[in-house]
């Protein structure tokens, strides 16, 4: 009885020595992620005075992510998933010191382009993998704690990216940053090789046709047939990445910039508060699960109230305030979008993991990462010409955005209740 007492014990700690190795993997690789993009972006800048260049490399990148990821998901459930990590991470660190190397003899702009291609393929194997290890590792309320510590990771983290970039970058060139990359990359490598994981192979009985075949039939039966809840908060969350991606991404800039003639270092204030409300959520996650008071059915107030905060940053532009009185209104309204974003995606994340058996984690997962990839850059577009076309009344497309997403946040409070009671 002793022995189990302490097997069920270490079982529920949420720090478990995989899960720190793999939070101390994910620090290392987010942080010369993000670093290495944002001084190629300045870079580029500077090369071709042009953001639209490395805007266009950015989605040509993108690509090869939707489309490869959910085979990246079949190869997580058929493959040890801790050595798929450590490969990924010891190829993309090869790829980018390659590219430092190349980069000094010409055609700058070119191999930058490939090397983004490249990290785009590696990445849409490894985020499935990522994601449907964070289930085997955890169990029960830990699942949504552990999903909550990496989100914070995540935002922490891109948060303090684009300073850190910006001054490596101004003080040693992009050789440098290319080089610390290649380190981090090396070193979430050496982290990951000492996670454990277990792993049986399965039986090969038929050719990689076939089994991408089987895998796709057992999957996609299994989300709509099986669990259509899991498919249909797959979609919400979805539909959720297409509002935020236009309203946040496309229309704050547009808004604090343009709109308002505001300074750069208006929006950069605003940007760090977005890093900071997205922390917040994903605290207040951590938080009510170890309250045991995290219920799925707040997910949909959790959408009304997105809505909501988006009908006030619309009336700011009907009223007769300053711009620094309109700029304060969009801060602390998108503070709360971003919050209620950050909360909505870990608790969605989640509750899928939570649903779905571990023979289909990485599949299921790979489809949660690619469908979330092709909501965002439809969003930015679609925003992006909606503000273009009402761009001295932007209240026409705030309101009835807000009125149309508090609508869909209403709609869905029965689907949240019974798929929490389910």
């Amino acid at each position: 009885m002793e022995v189990t007492n302490m097997k069920q014990k270490k079982e529920d700690k949420l720090f478990t020595r995989n899960f720190v190795f793999l939070i101390l993997g994910q620090i290392t690789s987010l942080f010369g992620n993000y670093t290495l993009k944002f001084a190629l972006s300045m870079y580029v800048l500077e090369r071709t005075g042009s953001a639209s260049v490395f805007a266009g490399l950015m989605a040509a990148a993108m690509l090869p992510t939707i489309l490869l990821a959910p085979f990246g998901g079949m190869l997580a459930d058929r493959a040890n998933r801790r050595n798929i990590m450590v490969g990924l991470d010891v190829v993309s660190g090869i790829t980018v010191l390659a590219a430092s190397i190349v980069l000094p003899f010409g055609r700058d702009i070119f191999v930058i382009g490939v090397l983004l291609v490249a990290l785009s393929v590696l990445g849409a194997f490894e985020s499935p993998t990522v994601q449907a290890c964070i289930p085997q590792m955890l169990s029960g309320d830990n699942i949504v704690k552990g999903n909550a510590a990496v989100s914070q990771v995540s935002a922490v983290t891109s948060l303090i990216t684009p300073f850190l970039g910006s001054v490596l970058y101004t003080a040693f060139g992009i050789g440098p940053v290319l080089c610390g990359a290649v380190a981090c990359f090396w070193i979430t490598a050496f982290f990951e090789c000492f996670i454990r994981l277990d792993w049986q192979r399965p039986e090969r009985s038929a050719g990689i046709l076939a089994m991408v075949k089987e895998d796709f039939t057992v999957s996609m039966r299994f989300l709509c047939r099986e669990q259509p809840g899991i498919l249909k908060l797959l979609l919400l969350a979805a539909l959720v990445s297409l509002f935020v991606a236009g309203t946040a991404v496309v229309g704050l800039p547009y808004l604090v910039r343009t709109v308002l003639g505001l300074s750069a270092e208006h929006y950069g204030v605003m940007e760090s508060f977005m890093g900071v409300a997205a922390i917040a959520g994903s605290v207040l996650v951590g938080v009510l699960a170890s309250a045991k008071k995290l219920r799925l059915k707040y997910l949909a107030v959790v959408l009304a109230v997105f809505g909501l905060c988006l009908i006030p940053s619309g009336i700011v532009f009907l009223l007769p305030l300053g711009a620094l009185g309109r700029y304060a209104v969009l801060l602390a309204m998108f503070f709360i979008c971003q919050a209620g974003c950050s909360f909505f995606s870990t608790c969605a994340i989640s509750a899928i993991q939570e649903r779905t058996p571990e023979r289909l984690m990485g599949k299921v997962m790979s489809y949660v990462f690619t469908i979330s990839m092709c909501a965002q850059p439809l969003g930015q577009i679609v925003y992006g010409a909606l503000f273009d076309l009402f761009a001295g009344n932007p209240y026409w497309v705030l309101l009835p955005s807000g009125a149309l997403v508090c609508a869909i946040g209403f709609a869905s409070a029965g689907f949240f209740q019974r798929l929490e009671k389910g």
